[in-house]
C-alpha cells in the first residue's frame, strides 16, 4: 500500500509517495505563489500528484496526507487560517482534492506530521511515547502517546512553544510574554547573543560572528568551544531554559524520549549531552523517576512528508 504524504510551507510545497515501511519511493515539489487563491494553487498540486501517478505507475495508492501550518479544521478538512498562506483562510482543502484527485484527503499541522514521521521511522521507533521538540525560528513538535499522535480538543493542543516558563518573561511572538519559544528557540538564542555581544565588546562571539560572516544558533557554542566565558553563560543559560522546559513535559507525560530538531539541535551531542544530564539532575523524582532518553531527529527534512503519509496510511 502507497500513501501520498504533503508538507504545505509558505514558500514551496514539497511531497512524496510513501509505502507502509516508511520508505519514499519518489518526490515532487513546486513553488507556492502567496498571491494565488487556493483553489488555483492547490489545482497545480493535485495535477502534479495525478502526473505522478501516472508517470510511476503506481496501483493501491489509499490517499493523501498534508501538513499544513496554521489553525486547521482537521475533521472536516478545511484550513481554518495559515499565517503564510493568506488567500488560503476557510479553504476546503480536503474535498477540493478529493475531487480533483479521486482519492480520500486528511489533513494536521505540519508540526504534529514531522513528529509523527520522526516516531514511526526515524529516531522514535524504538519507544511508544515520544515528544519531539523543533528548535527553529520559532518552538514547535508533536506528541506520540502509544504510536499515537495526541493533538487535544478540536485537534488544536500540542502548542509546546507557548507554556510559560517565565511569567512576564520575555515578549513572545504569540503575544504574550514568558512563552518557551522566547528562550528555547535559535531566534531566541540569536537575540541573547547579539545582548551578550553588546555587553562584552572583547569576547570572542564578535571574532566567530566574522568567521561565520553571520550571528545565527552556532556562534555562542563555538565560541565556547574557544574558552570564551561569555559564551558559557549564554550557552549554560539557553540549556537551562531549553531543559526547564522539557522537564515540564516530561513531569506531565513521562515520555520514554524526547526527539530534537531544527537549527539548534544541529549543535548535536555537545547539546545533548548537557540536557540529558540536566534533566538526570532535576525531573520529578530524580533518580527513581524512568530513564528519558534525548536523541537528534534523523529524517530531516522528510519527516514532513513521511509523516503526513502516515495519517493516511494508519485509517
Amino acid at each position: 500500500m502507497i500513501a501520498i504524504g504533503v508538507d504545505v510551507g509558505g514558500t514551496s510545497i514539497k511531497g512524496a509517495f510513501v509505502n507502509e515501511k516508511g520508505i519514499i519511493l519518489s518526490k515532487f515539489s513546486m513553488k507556492v505563489n502567496k498571491q494565488e487563491r487556493a483553489e488555483v494553487e492547490v489545482k497545480k498540486l493535485s495535477d502534479i500528484i495525478n502526473d505522478e501517478i501516472k508517470l510511476h505507475g503506481y496501483k493501491e495508492v489509499k490517499g493523501i496526507g498534508l501538513g499544513i501550518p496554521g489553525i486547521l479544521d482537521m475533521d472536516k478538512g478545511i484550513v481554518i487560517t495559515s499565517p503564510n498562506l493568506p488567500l488560503w483562510d476557510n479553504f476546503d482543502i480536503a474535498s477540493f482534492m478529493n475531487k480533483e484527485t479521486g482519492l480520500p484527503v486528511l489533513i494536521n499541522n505540519d508540526a504534529n506530521v514531522a513528529a509523527l514521521g520522526e516516531a514511526r521511522f526515524g529516531s522514535g521507533k524504538d519507544y511508544k511515547n515520544v515528544i519531539m521538540i523543533t528548535l527553529g525560528t520559532g518552538v514547535g513538535g508533536g506528541i506520540i502517546i502509544d504510536n499515537h499522535l495526541y493533538d487535544g480538543n478540536l485537534h488544536q493542543g500540542g502548542e509546546l512553544g507557548h507554556m510559560v516558563i517565565e511569567v512576564n518573561g520575555r515578549s513572545c511572538g504569540c503575544g504574550r510574554k514568558g512563552c518557551f519559544e522566547a528562550y528555547a528557540s535559535a531566534t531566541a538564542l540569536v537575540k541573547e547573543t547579539k545582548r551578550m555581544m553588546s555587553e562584552h565588546p572583547n569576547s570572542l562571539l564578535h571574532e566567530v560572528a566574522k568567521e561565520l560572516g553571520e550571528i545565527d544558533a552556532r556562534n555562542a557554542f563555538i565560541a565556547q568551544k574557544k574558552g570564551d566565558l561569555v559564551a558559557d553563560t549564554l550557552v549554560n543559560e539557553y540549556v537551562m531554559y531549553l531543559s526547564e522546559g522539557l522537564i515540564n513535559f516530561c513531569n506531565i507525560f513521562r515520555p520514554e524520549a524526547f526527539i530534537l530538531s531544527g537549527g539548534v539541535a544541529n549543535e548535536g551531542e555537545n547539546l545533548l549531552s548537557r540536557v540529558r544530564e540536566y534533566l538526570k539532575l532535576h525531573t520529578y523524582g530524580m533518580k527513581r523517576s524512568p530513564k528519558v532518553d534525548v536523541v537528534l531527529a534523523s529524517l530531516g527534512y522528510d519527516s514532513g512528508k513521511i509523516g503526513a503519509a502516515t495519517l493516511v496510511l494508519d485509517n
